[in-house]
């Protein structure tokens, strides 16, 4: 097991936190995005701010940040970070018919933040989901992928 490139596991097969106290400290970025598919009807709700339970994309944000500063305590061997940038963007695409949420997530330490972005963009998707469940019980999230990172000793990948 000592050859495998599965670092949150250890020479005995066991899971454990990767030890990144020898990692040097560079700015890091990671790009993650994702979609909540739905009727026209449903989205009409979200552009035009008639949702039951209100401002779908605002709420949304916000549920986007916060968890993407408590993925450590979502994610079991995931660090807690010094996060300095999140940024989510949702942006209604009538031709999907849904909503596209992007996630950036900033930090300077020993370990990327690529984490960090996927799960933002995960719990914006899911208060997506939530403020509009009344209206539309079938949407589905979808396609929540990491789209670039920056940092750190692999460098730069991009989707």
């Amino acid at each position: 097991m000592t050859n495998s490139p599965l670092t949150h596991f250890d020479d005995q097969g066991l899971a454990h936190m990767v030890d990144v106290s020898d990692k040097e400290v560079t700015d890091r970025v990671a790009i993650a995005e994702g979609f909540v598919k739905m009727t026209s009807e449903t989205l009409a709700l979200v552009m035009e701010g008639t949702a039951k339970k209100g401002d779908v994309l605002g709420v949304a944000r916000l549920a986007g940040i916060m968890g993407a500063k408590k993925t450590s305590d979502l994610i079991p061997l995931c660090h807690p970070l010094p996060i300095t940038k999140v940024a989510l963007e949702l942006d209604p695409v009538p031709t999907l018919p849904g909503v596209r949420i992007t996630a950036t997530v900033k930090t300077g330490g020993q370990t990327g933040v690529e984490m960090e972005a996927l799960t933002a963009v995960s719990v914006a998707a899911l208060t997506v989901y939530d403020m509009l469940k009344a209206a539309e019980k079938g949407m589905e999230i979808k396609d929540i992928c990491l789209l670039r990172k920056e940092g750190g000793k692999s460098g730069i990948y991009e989707r």
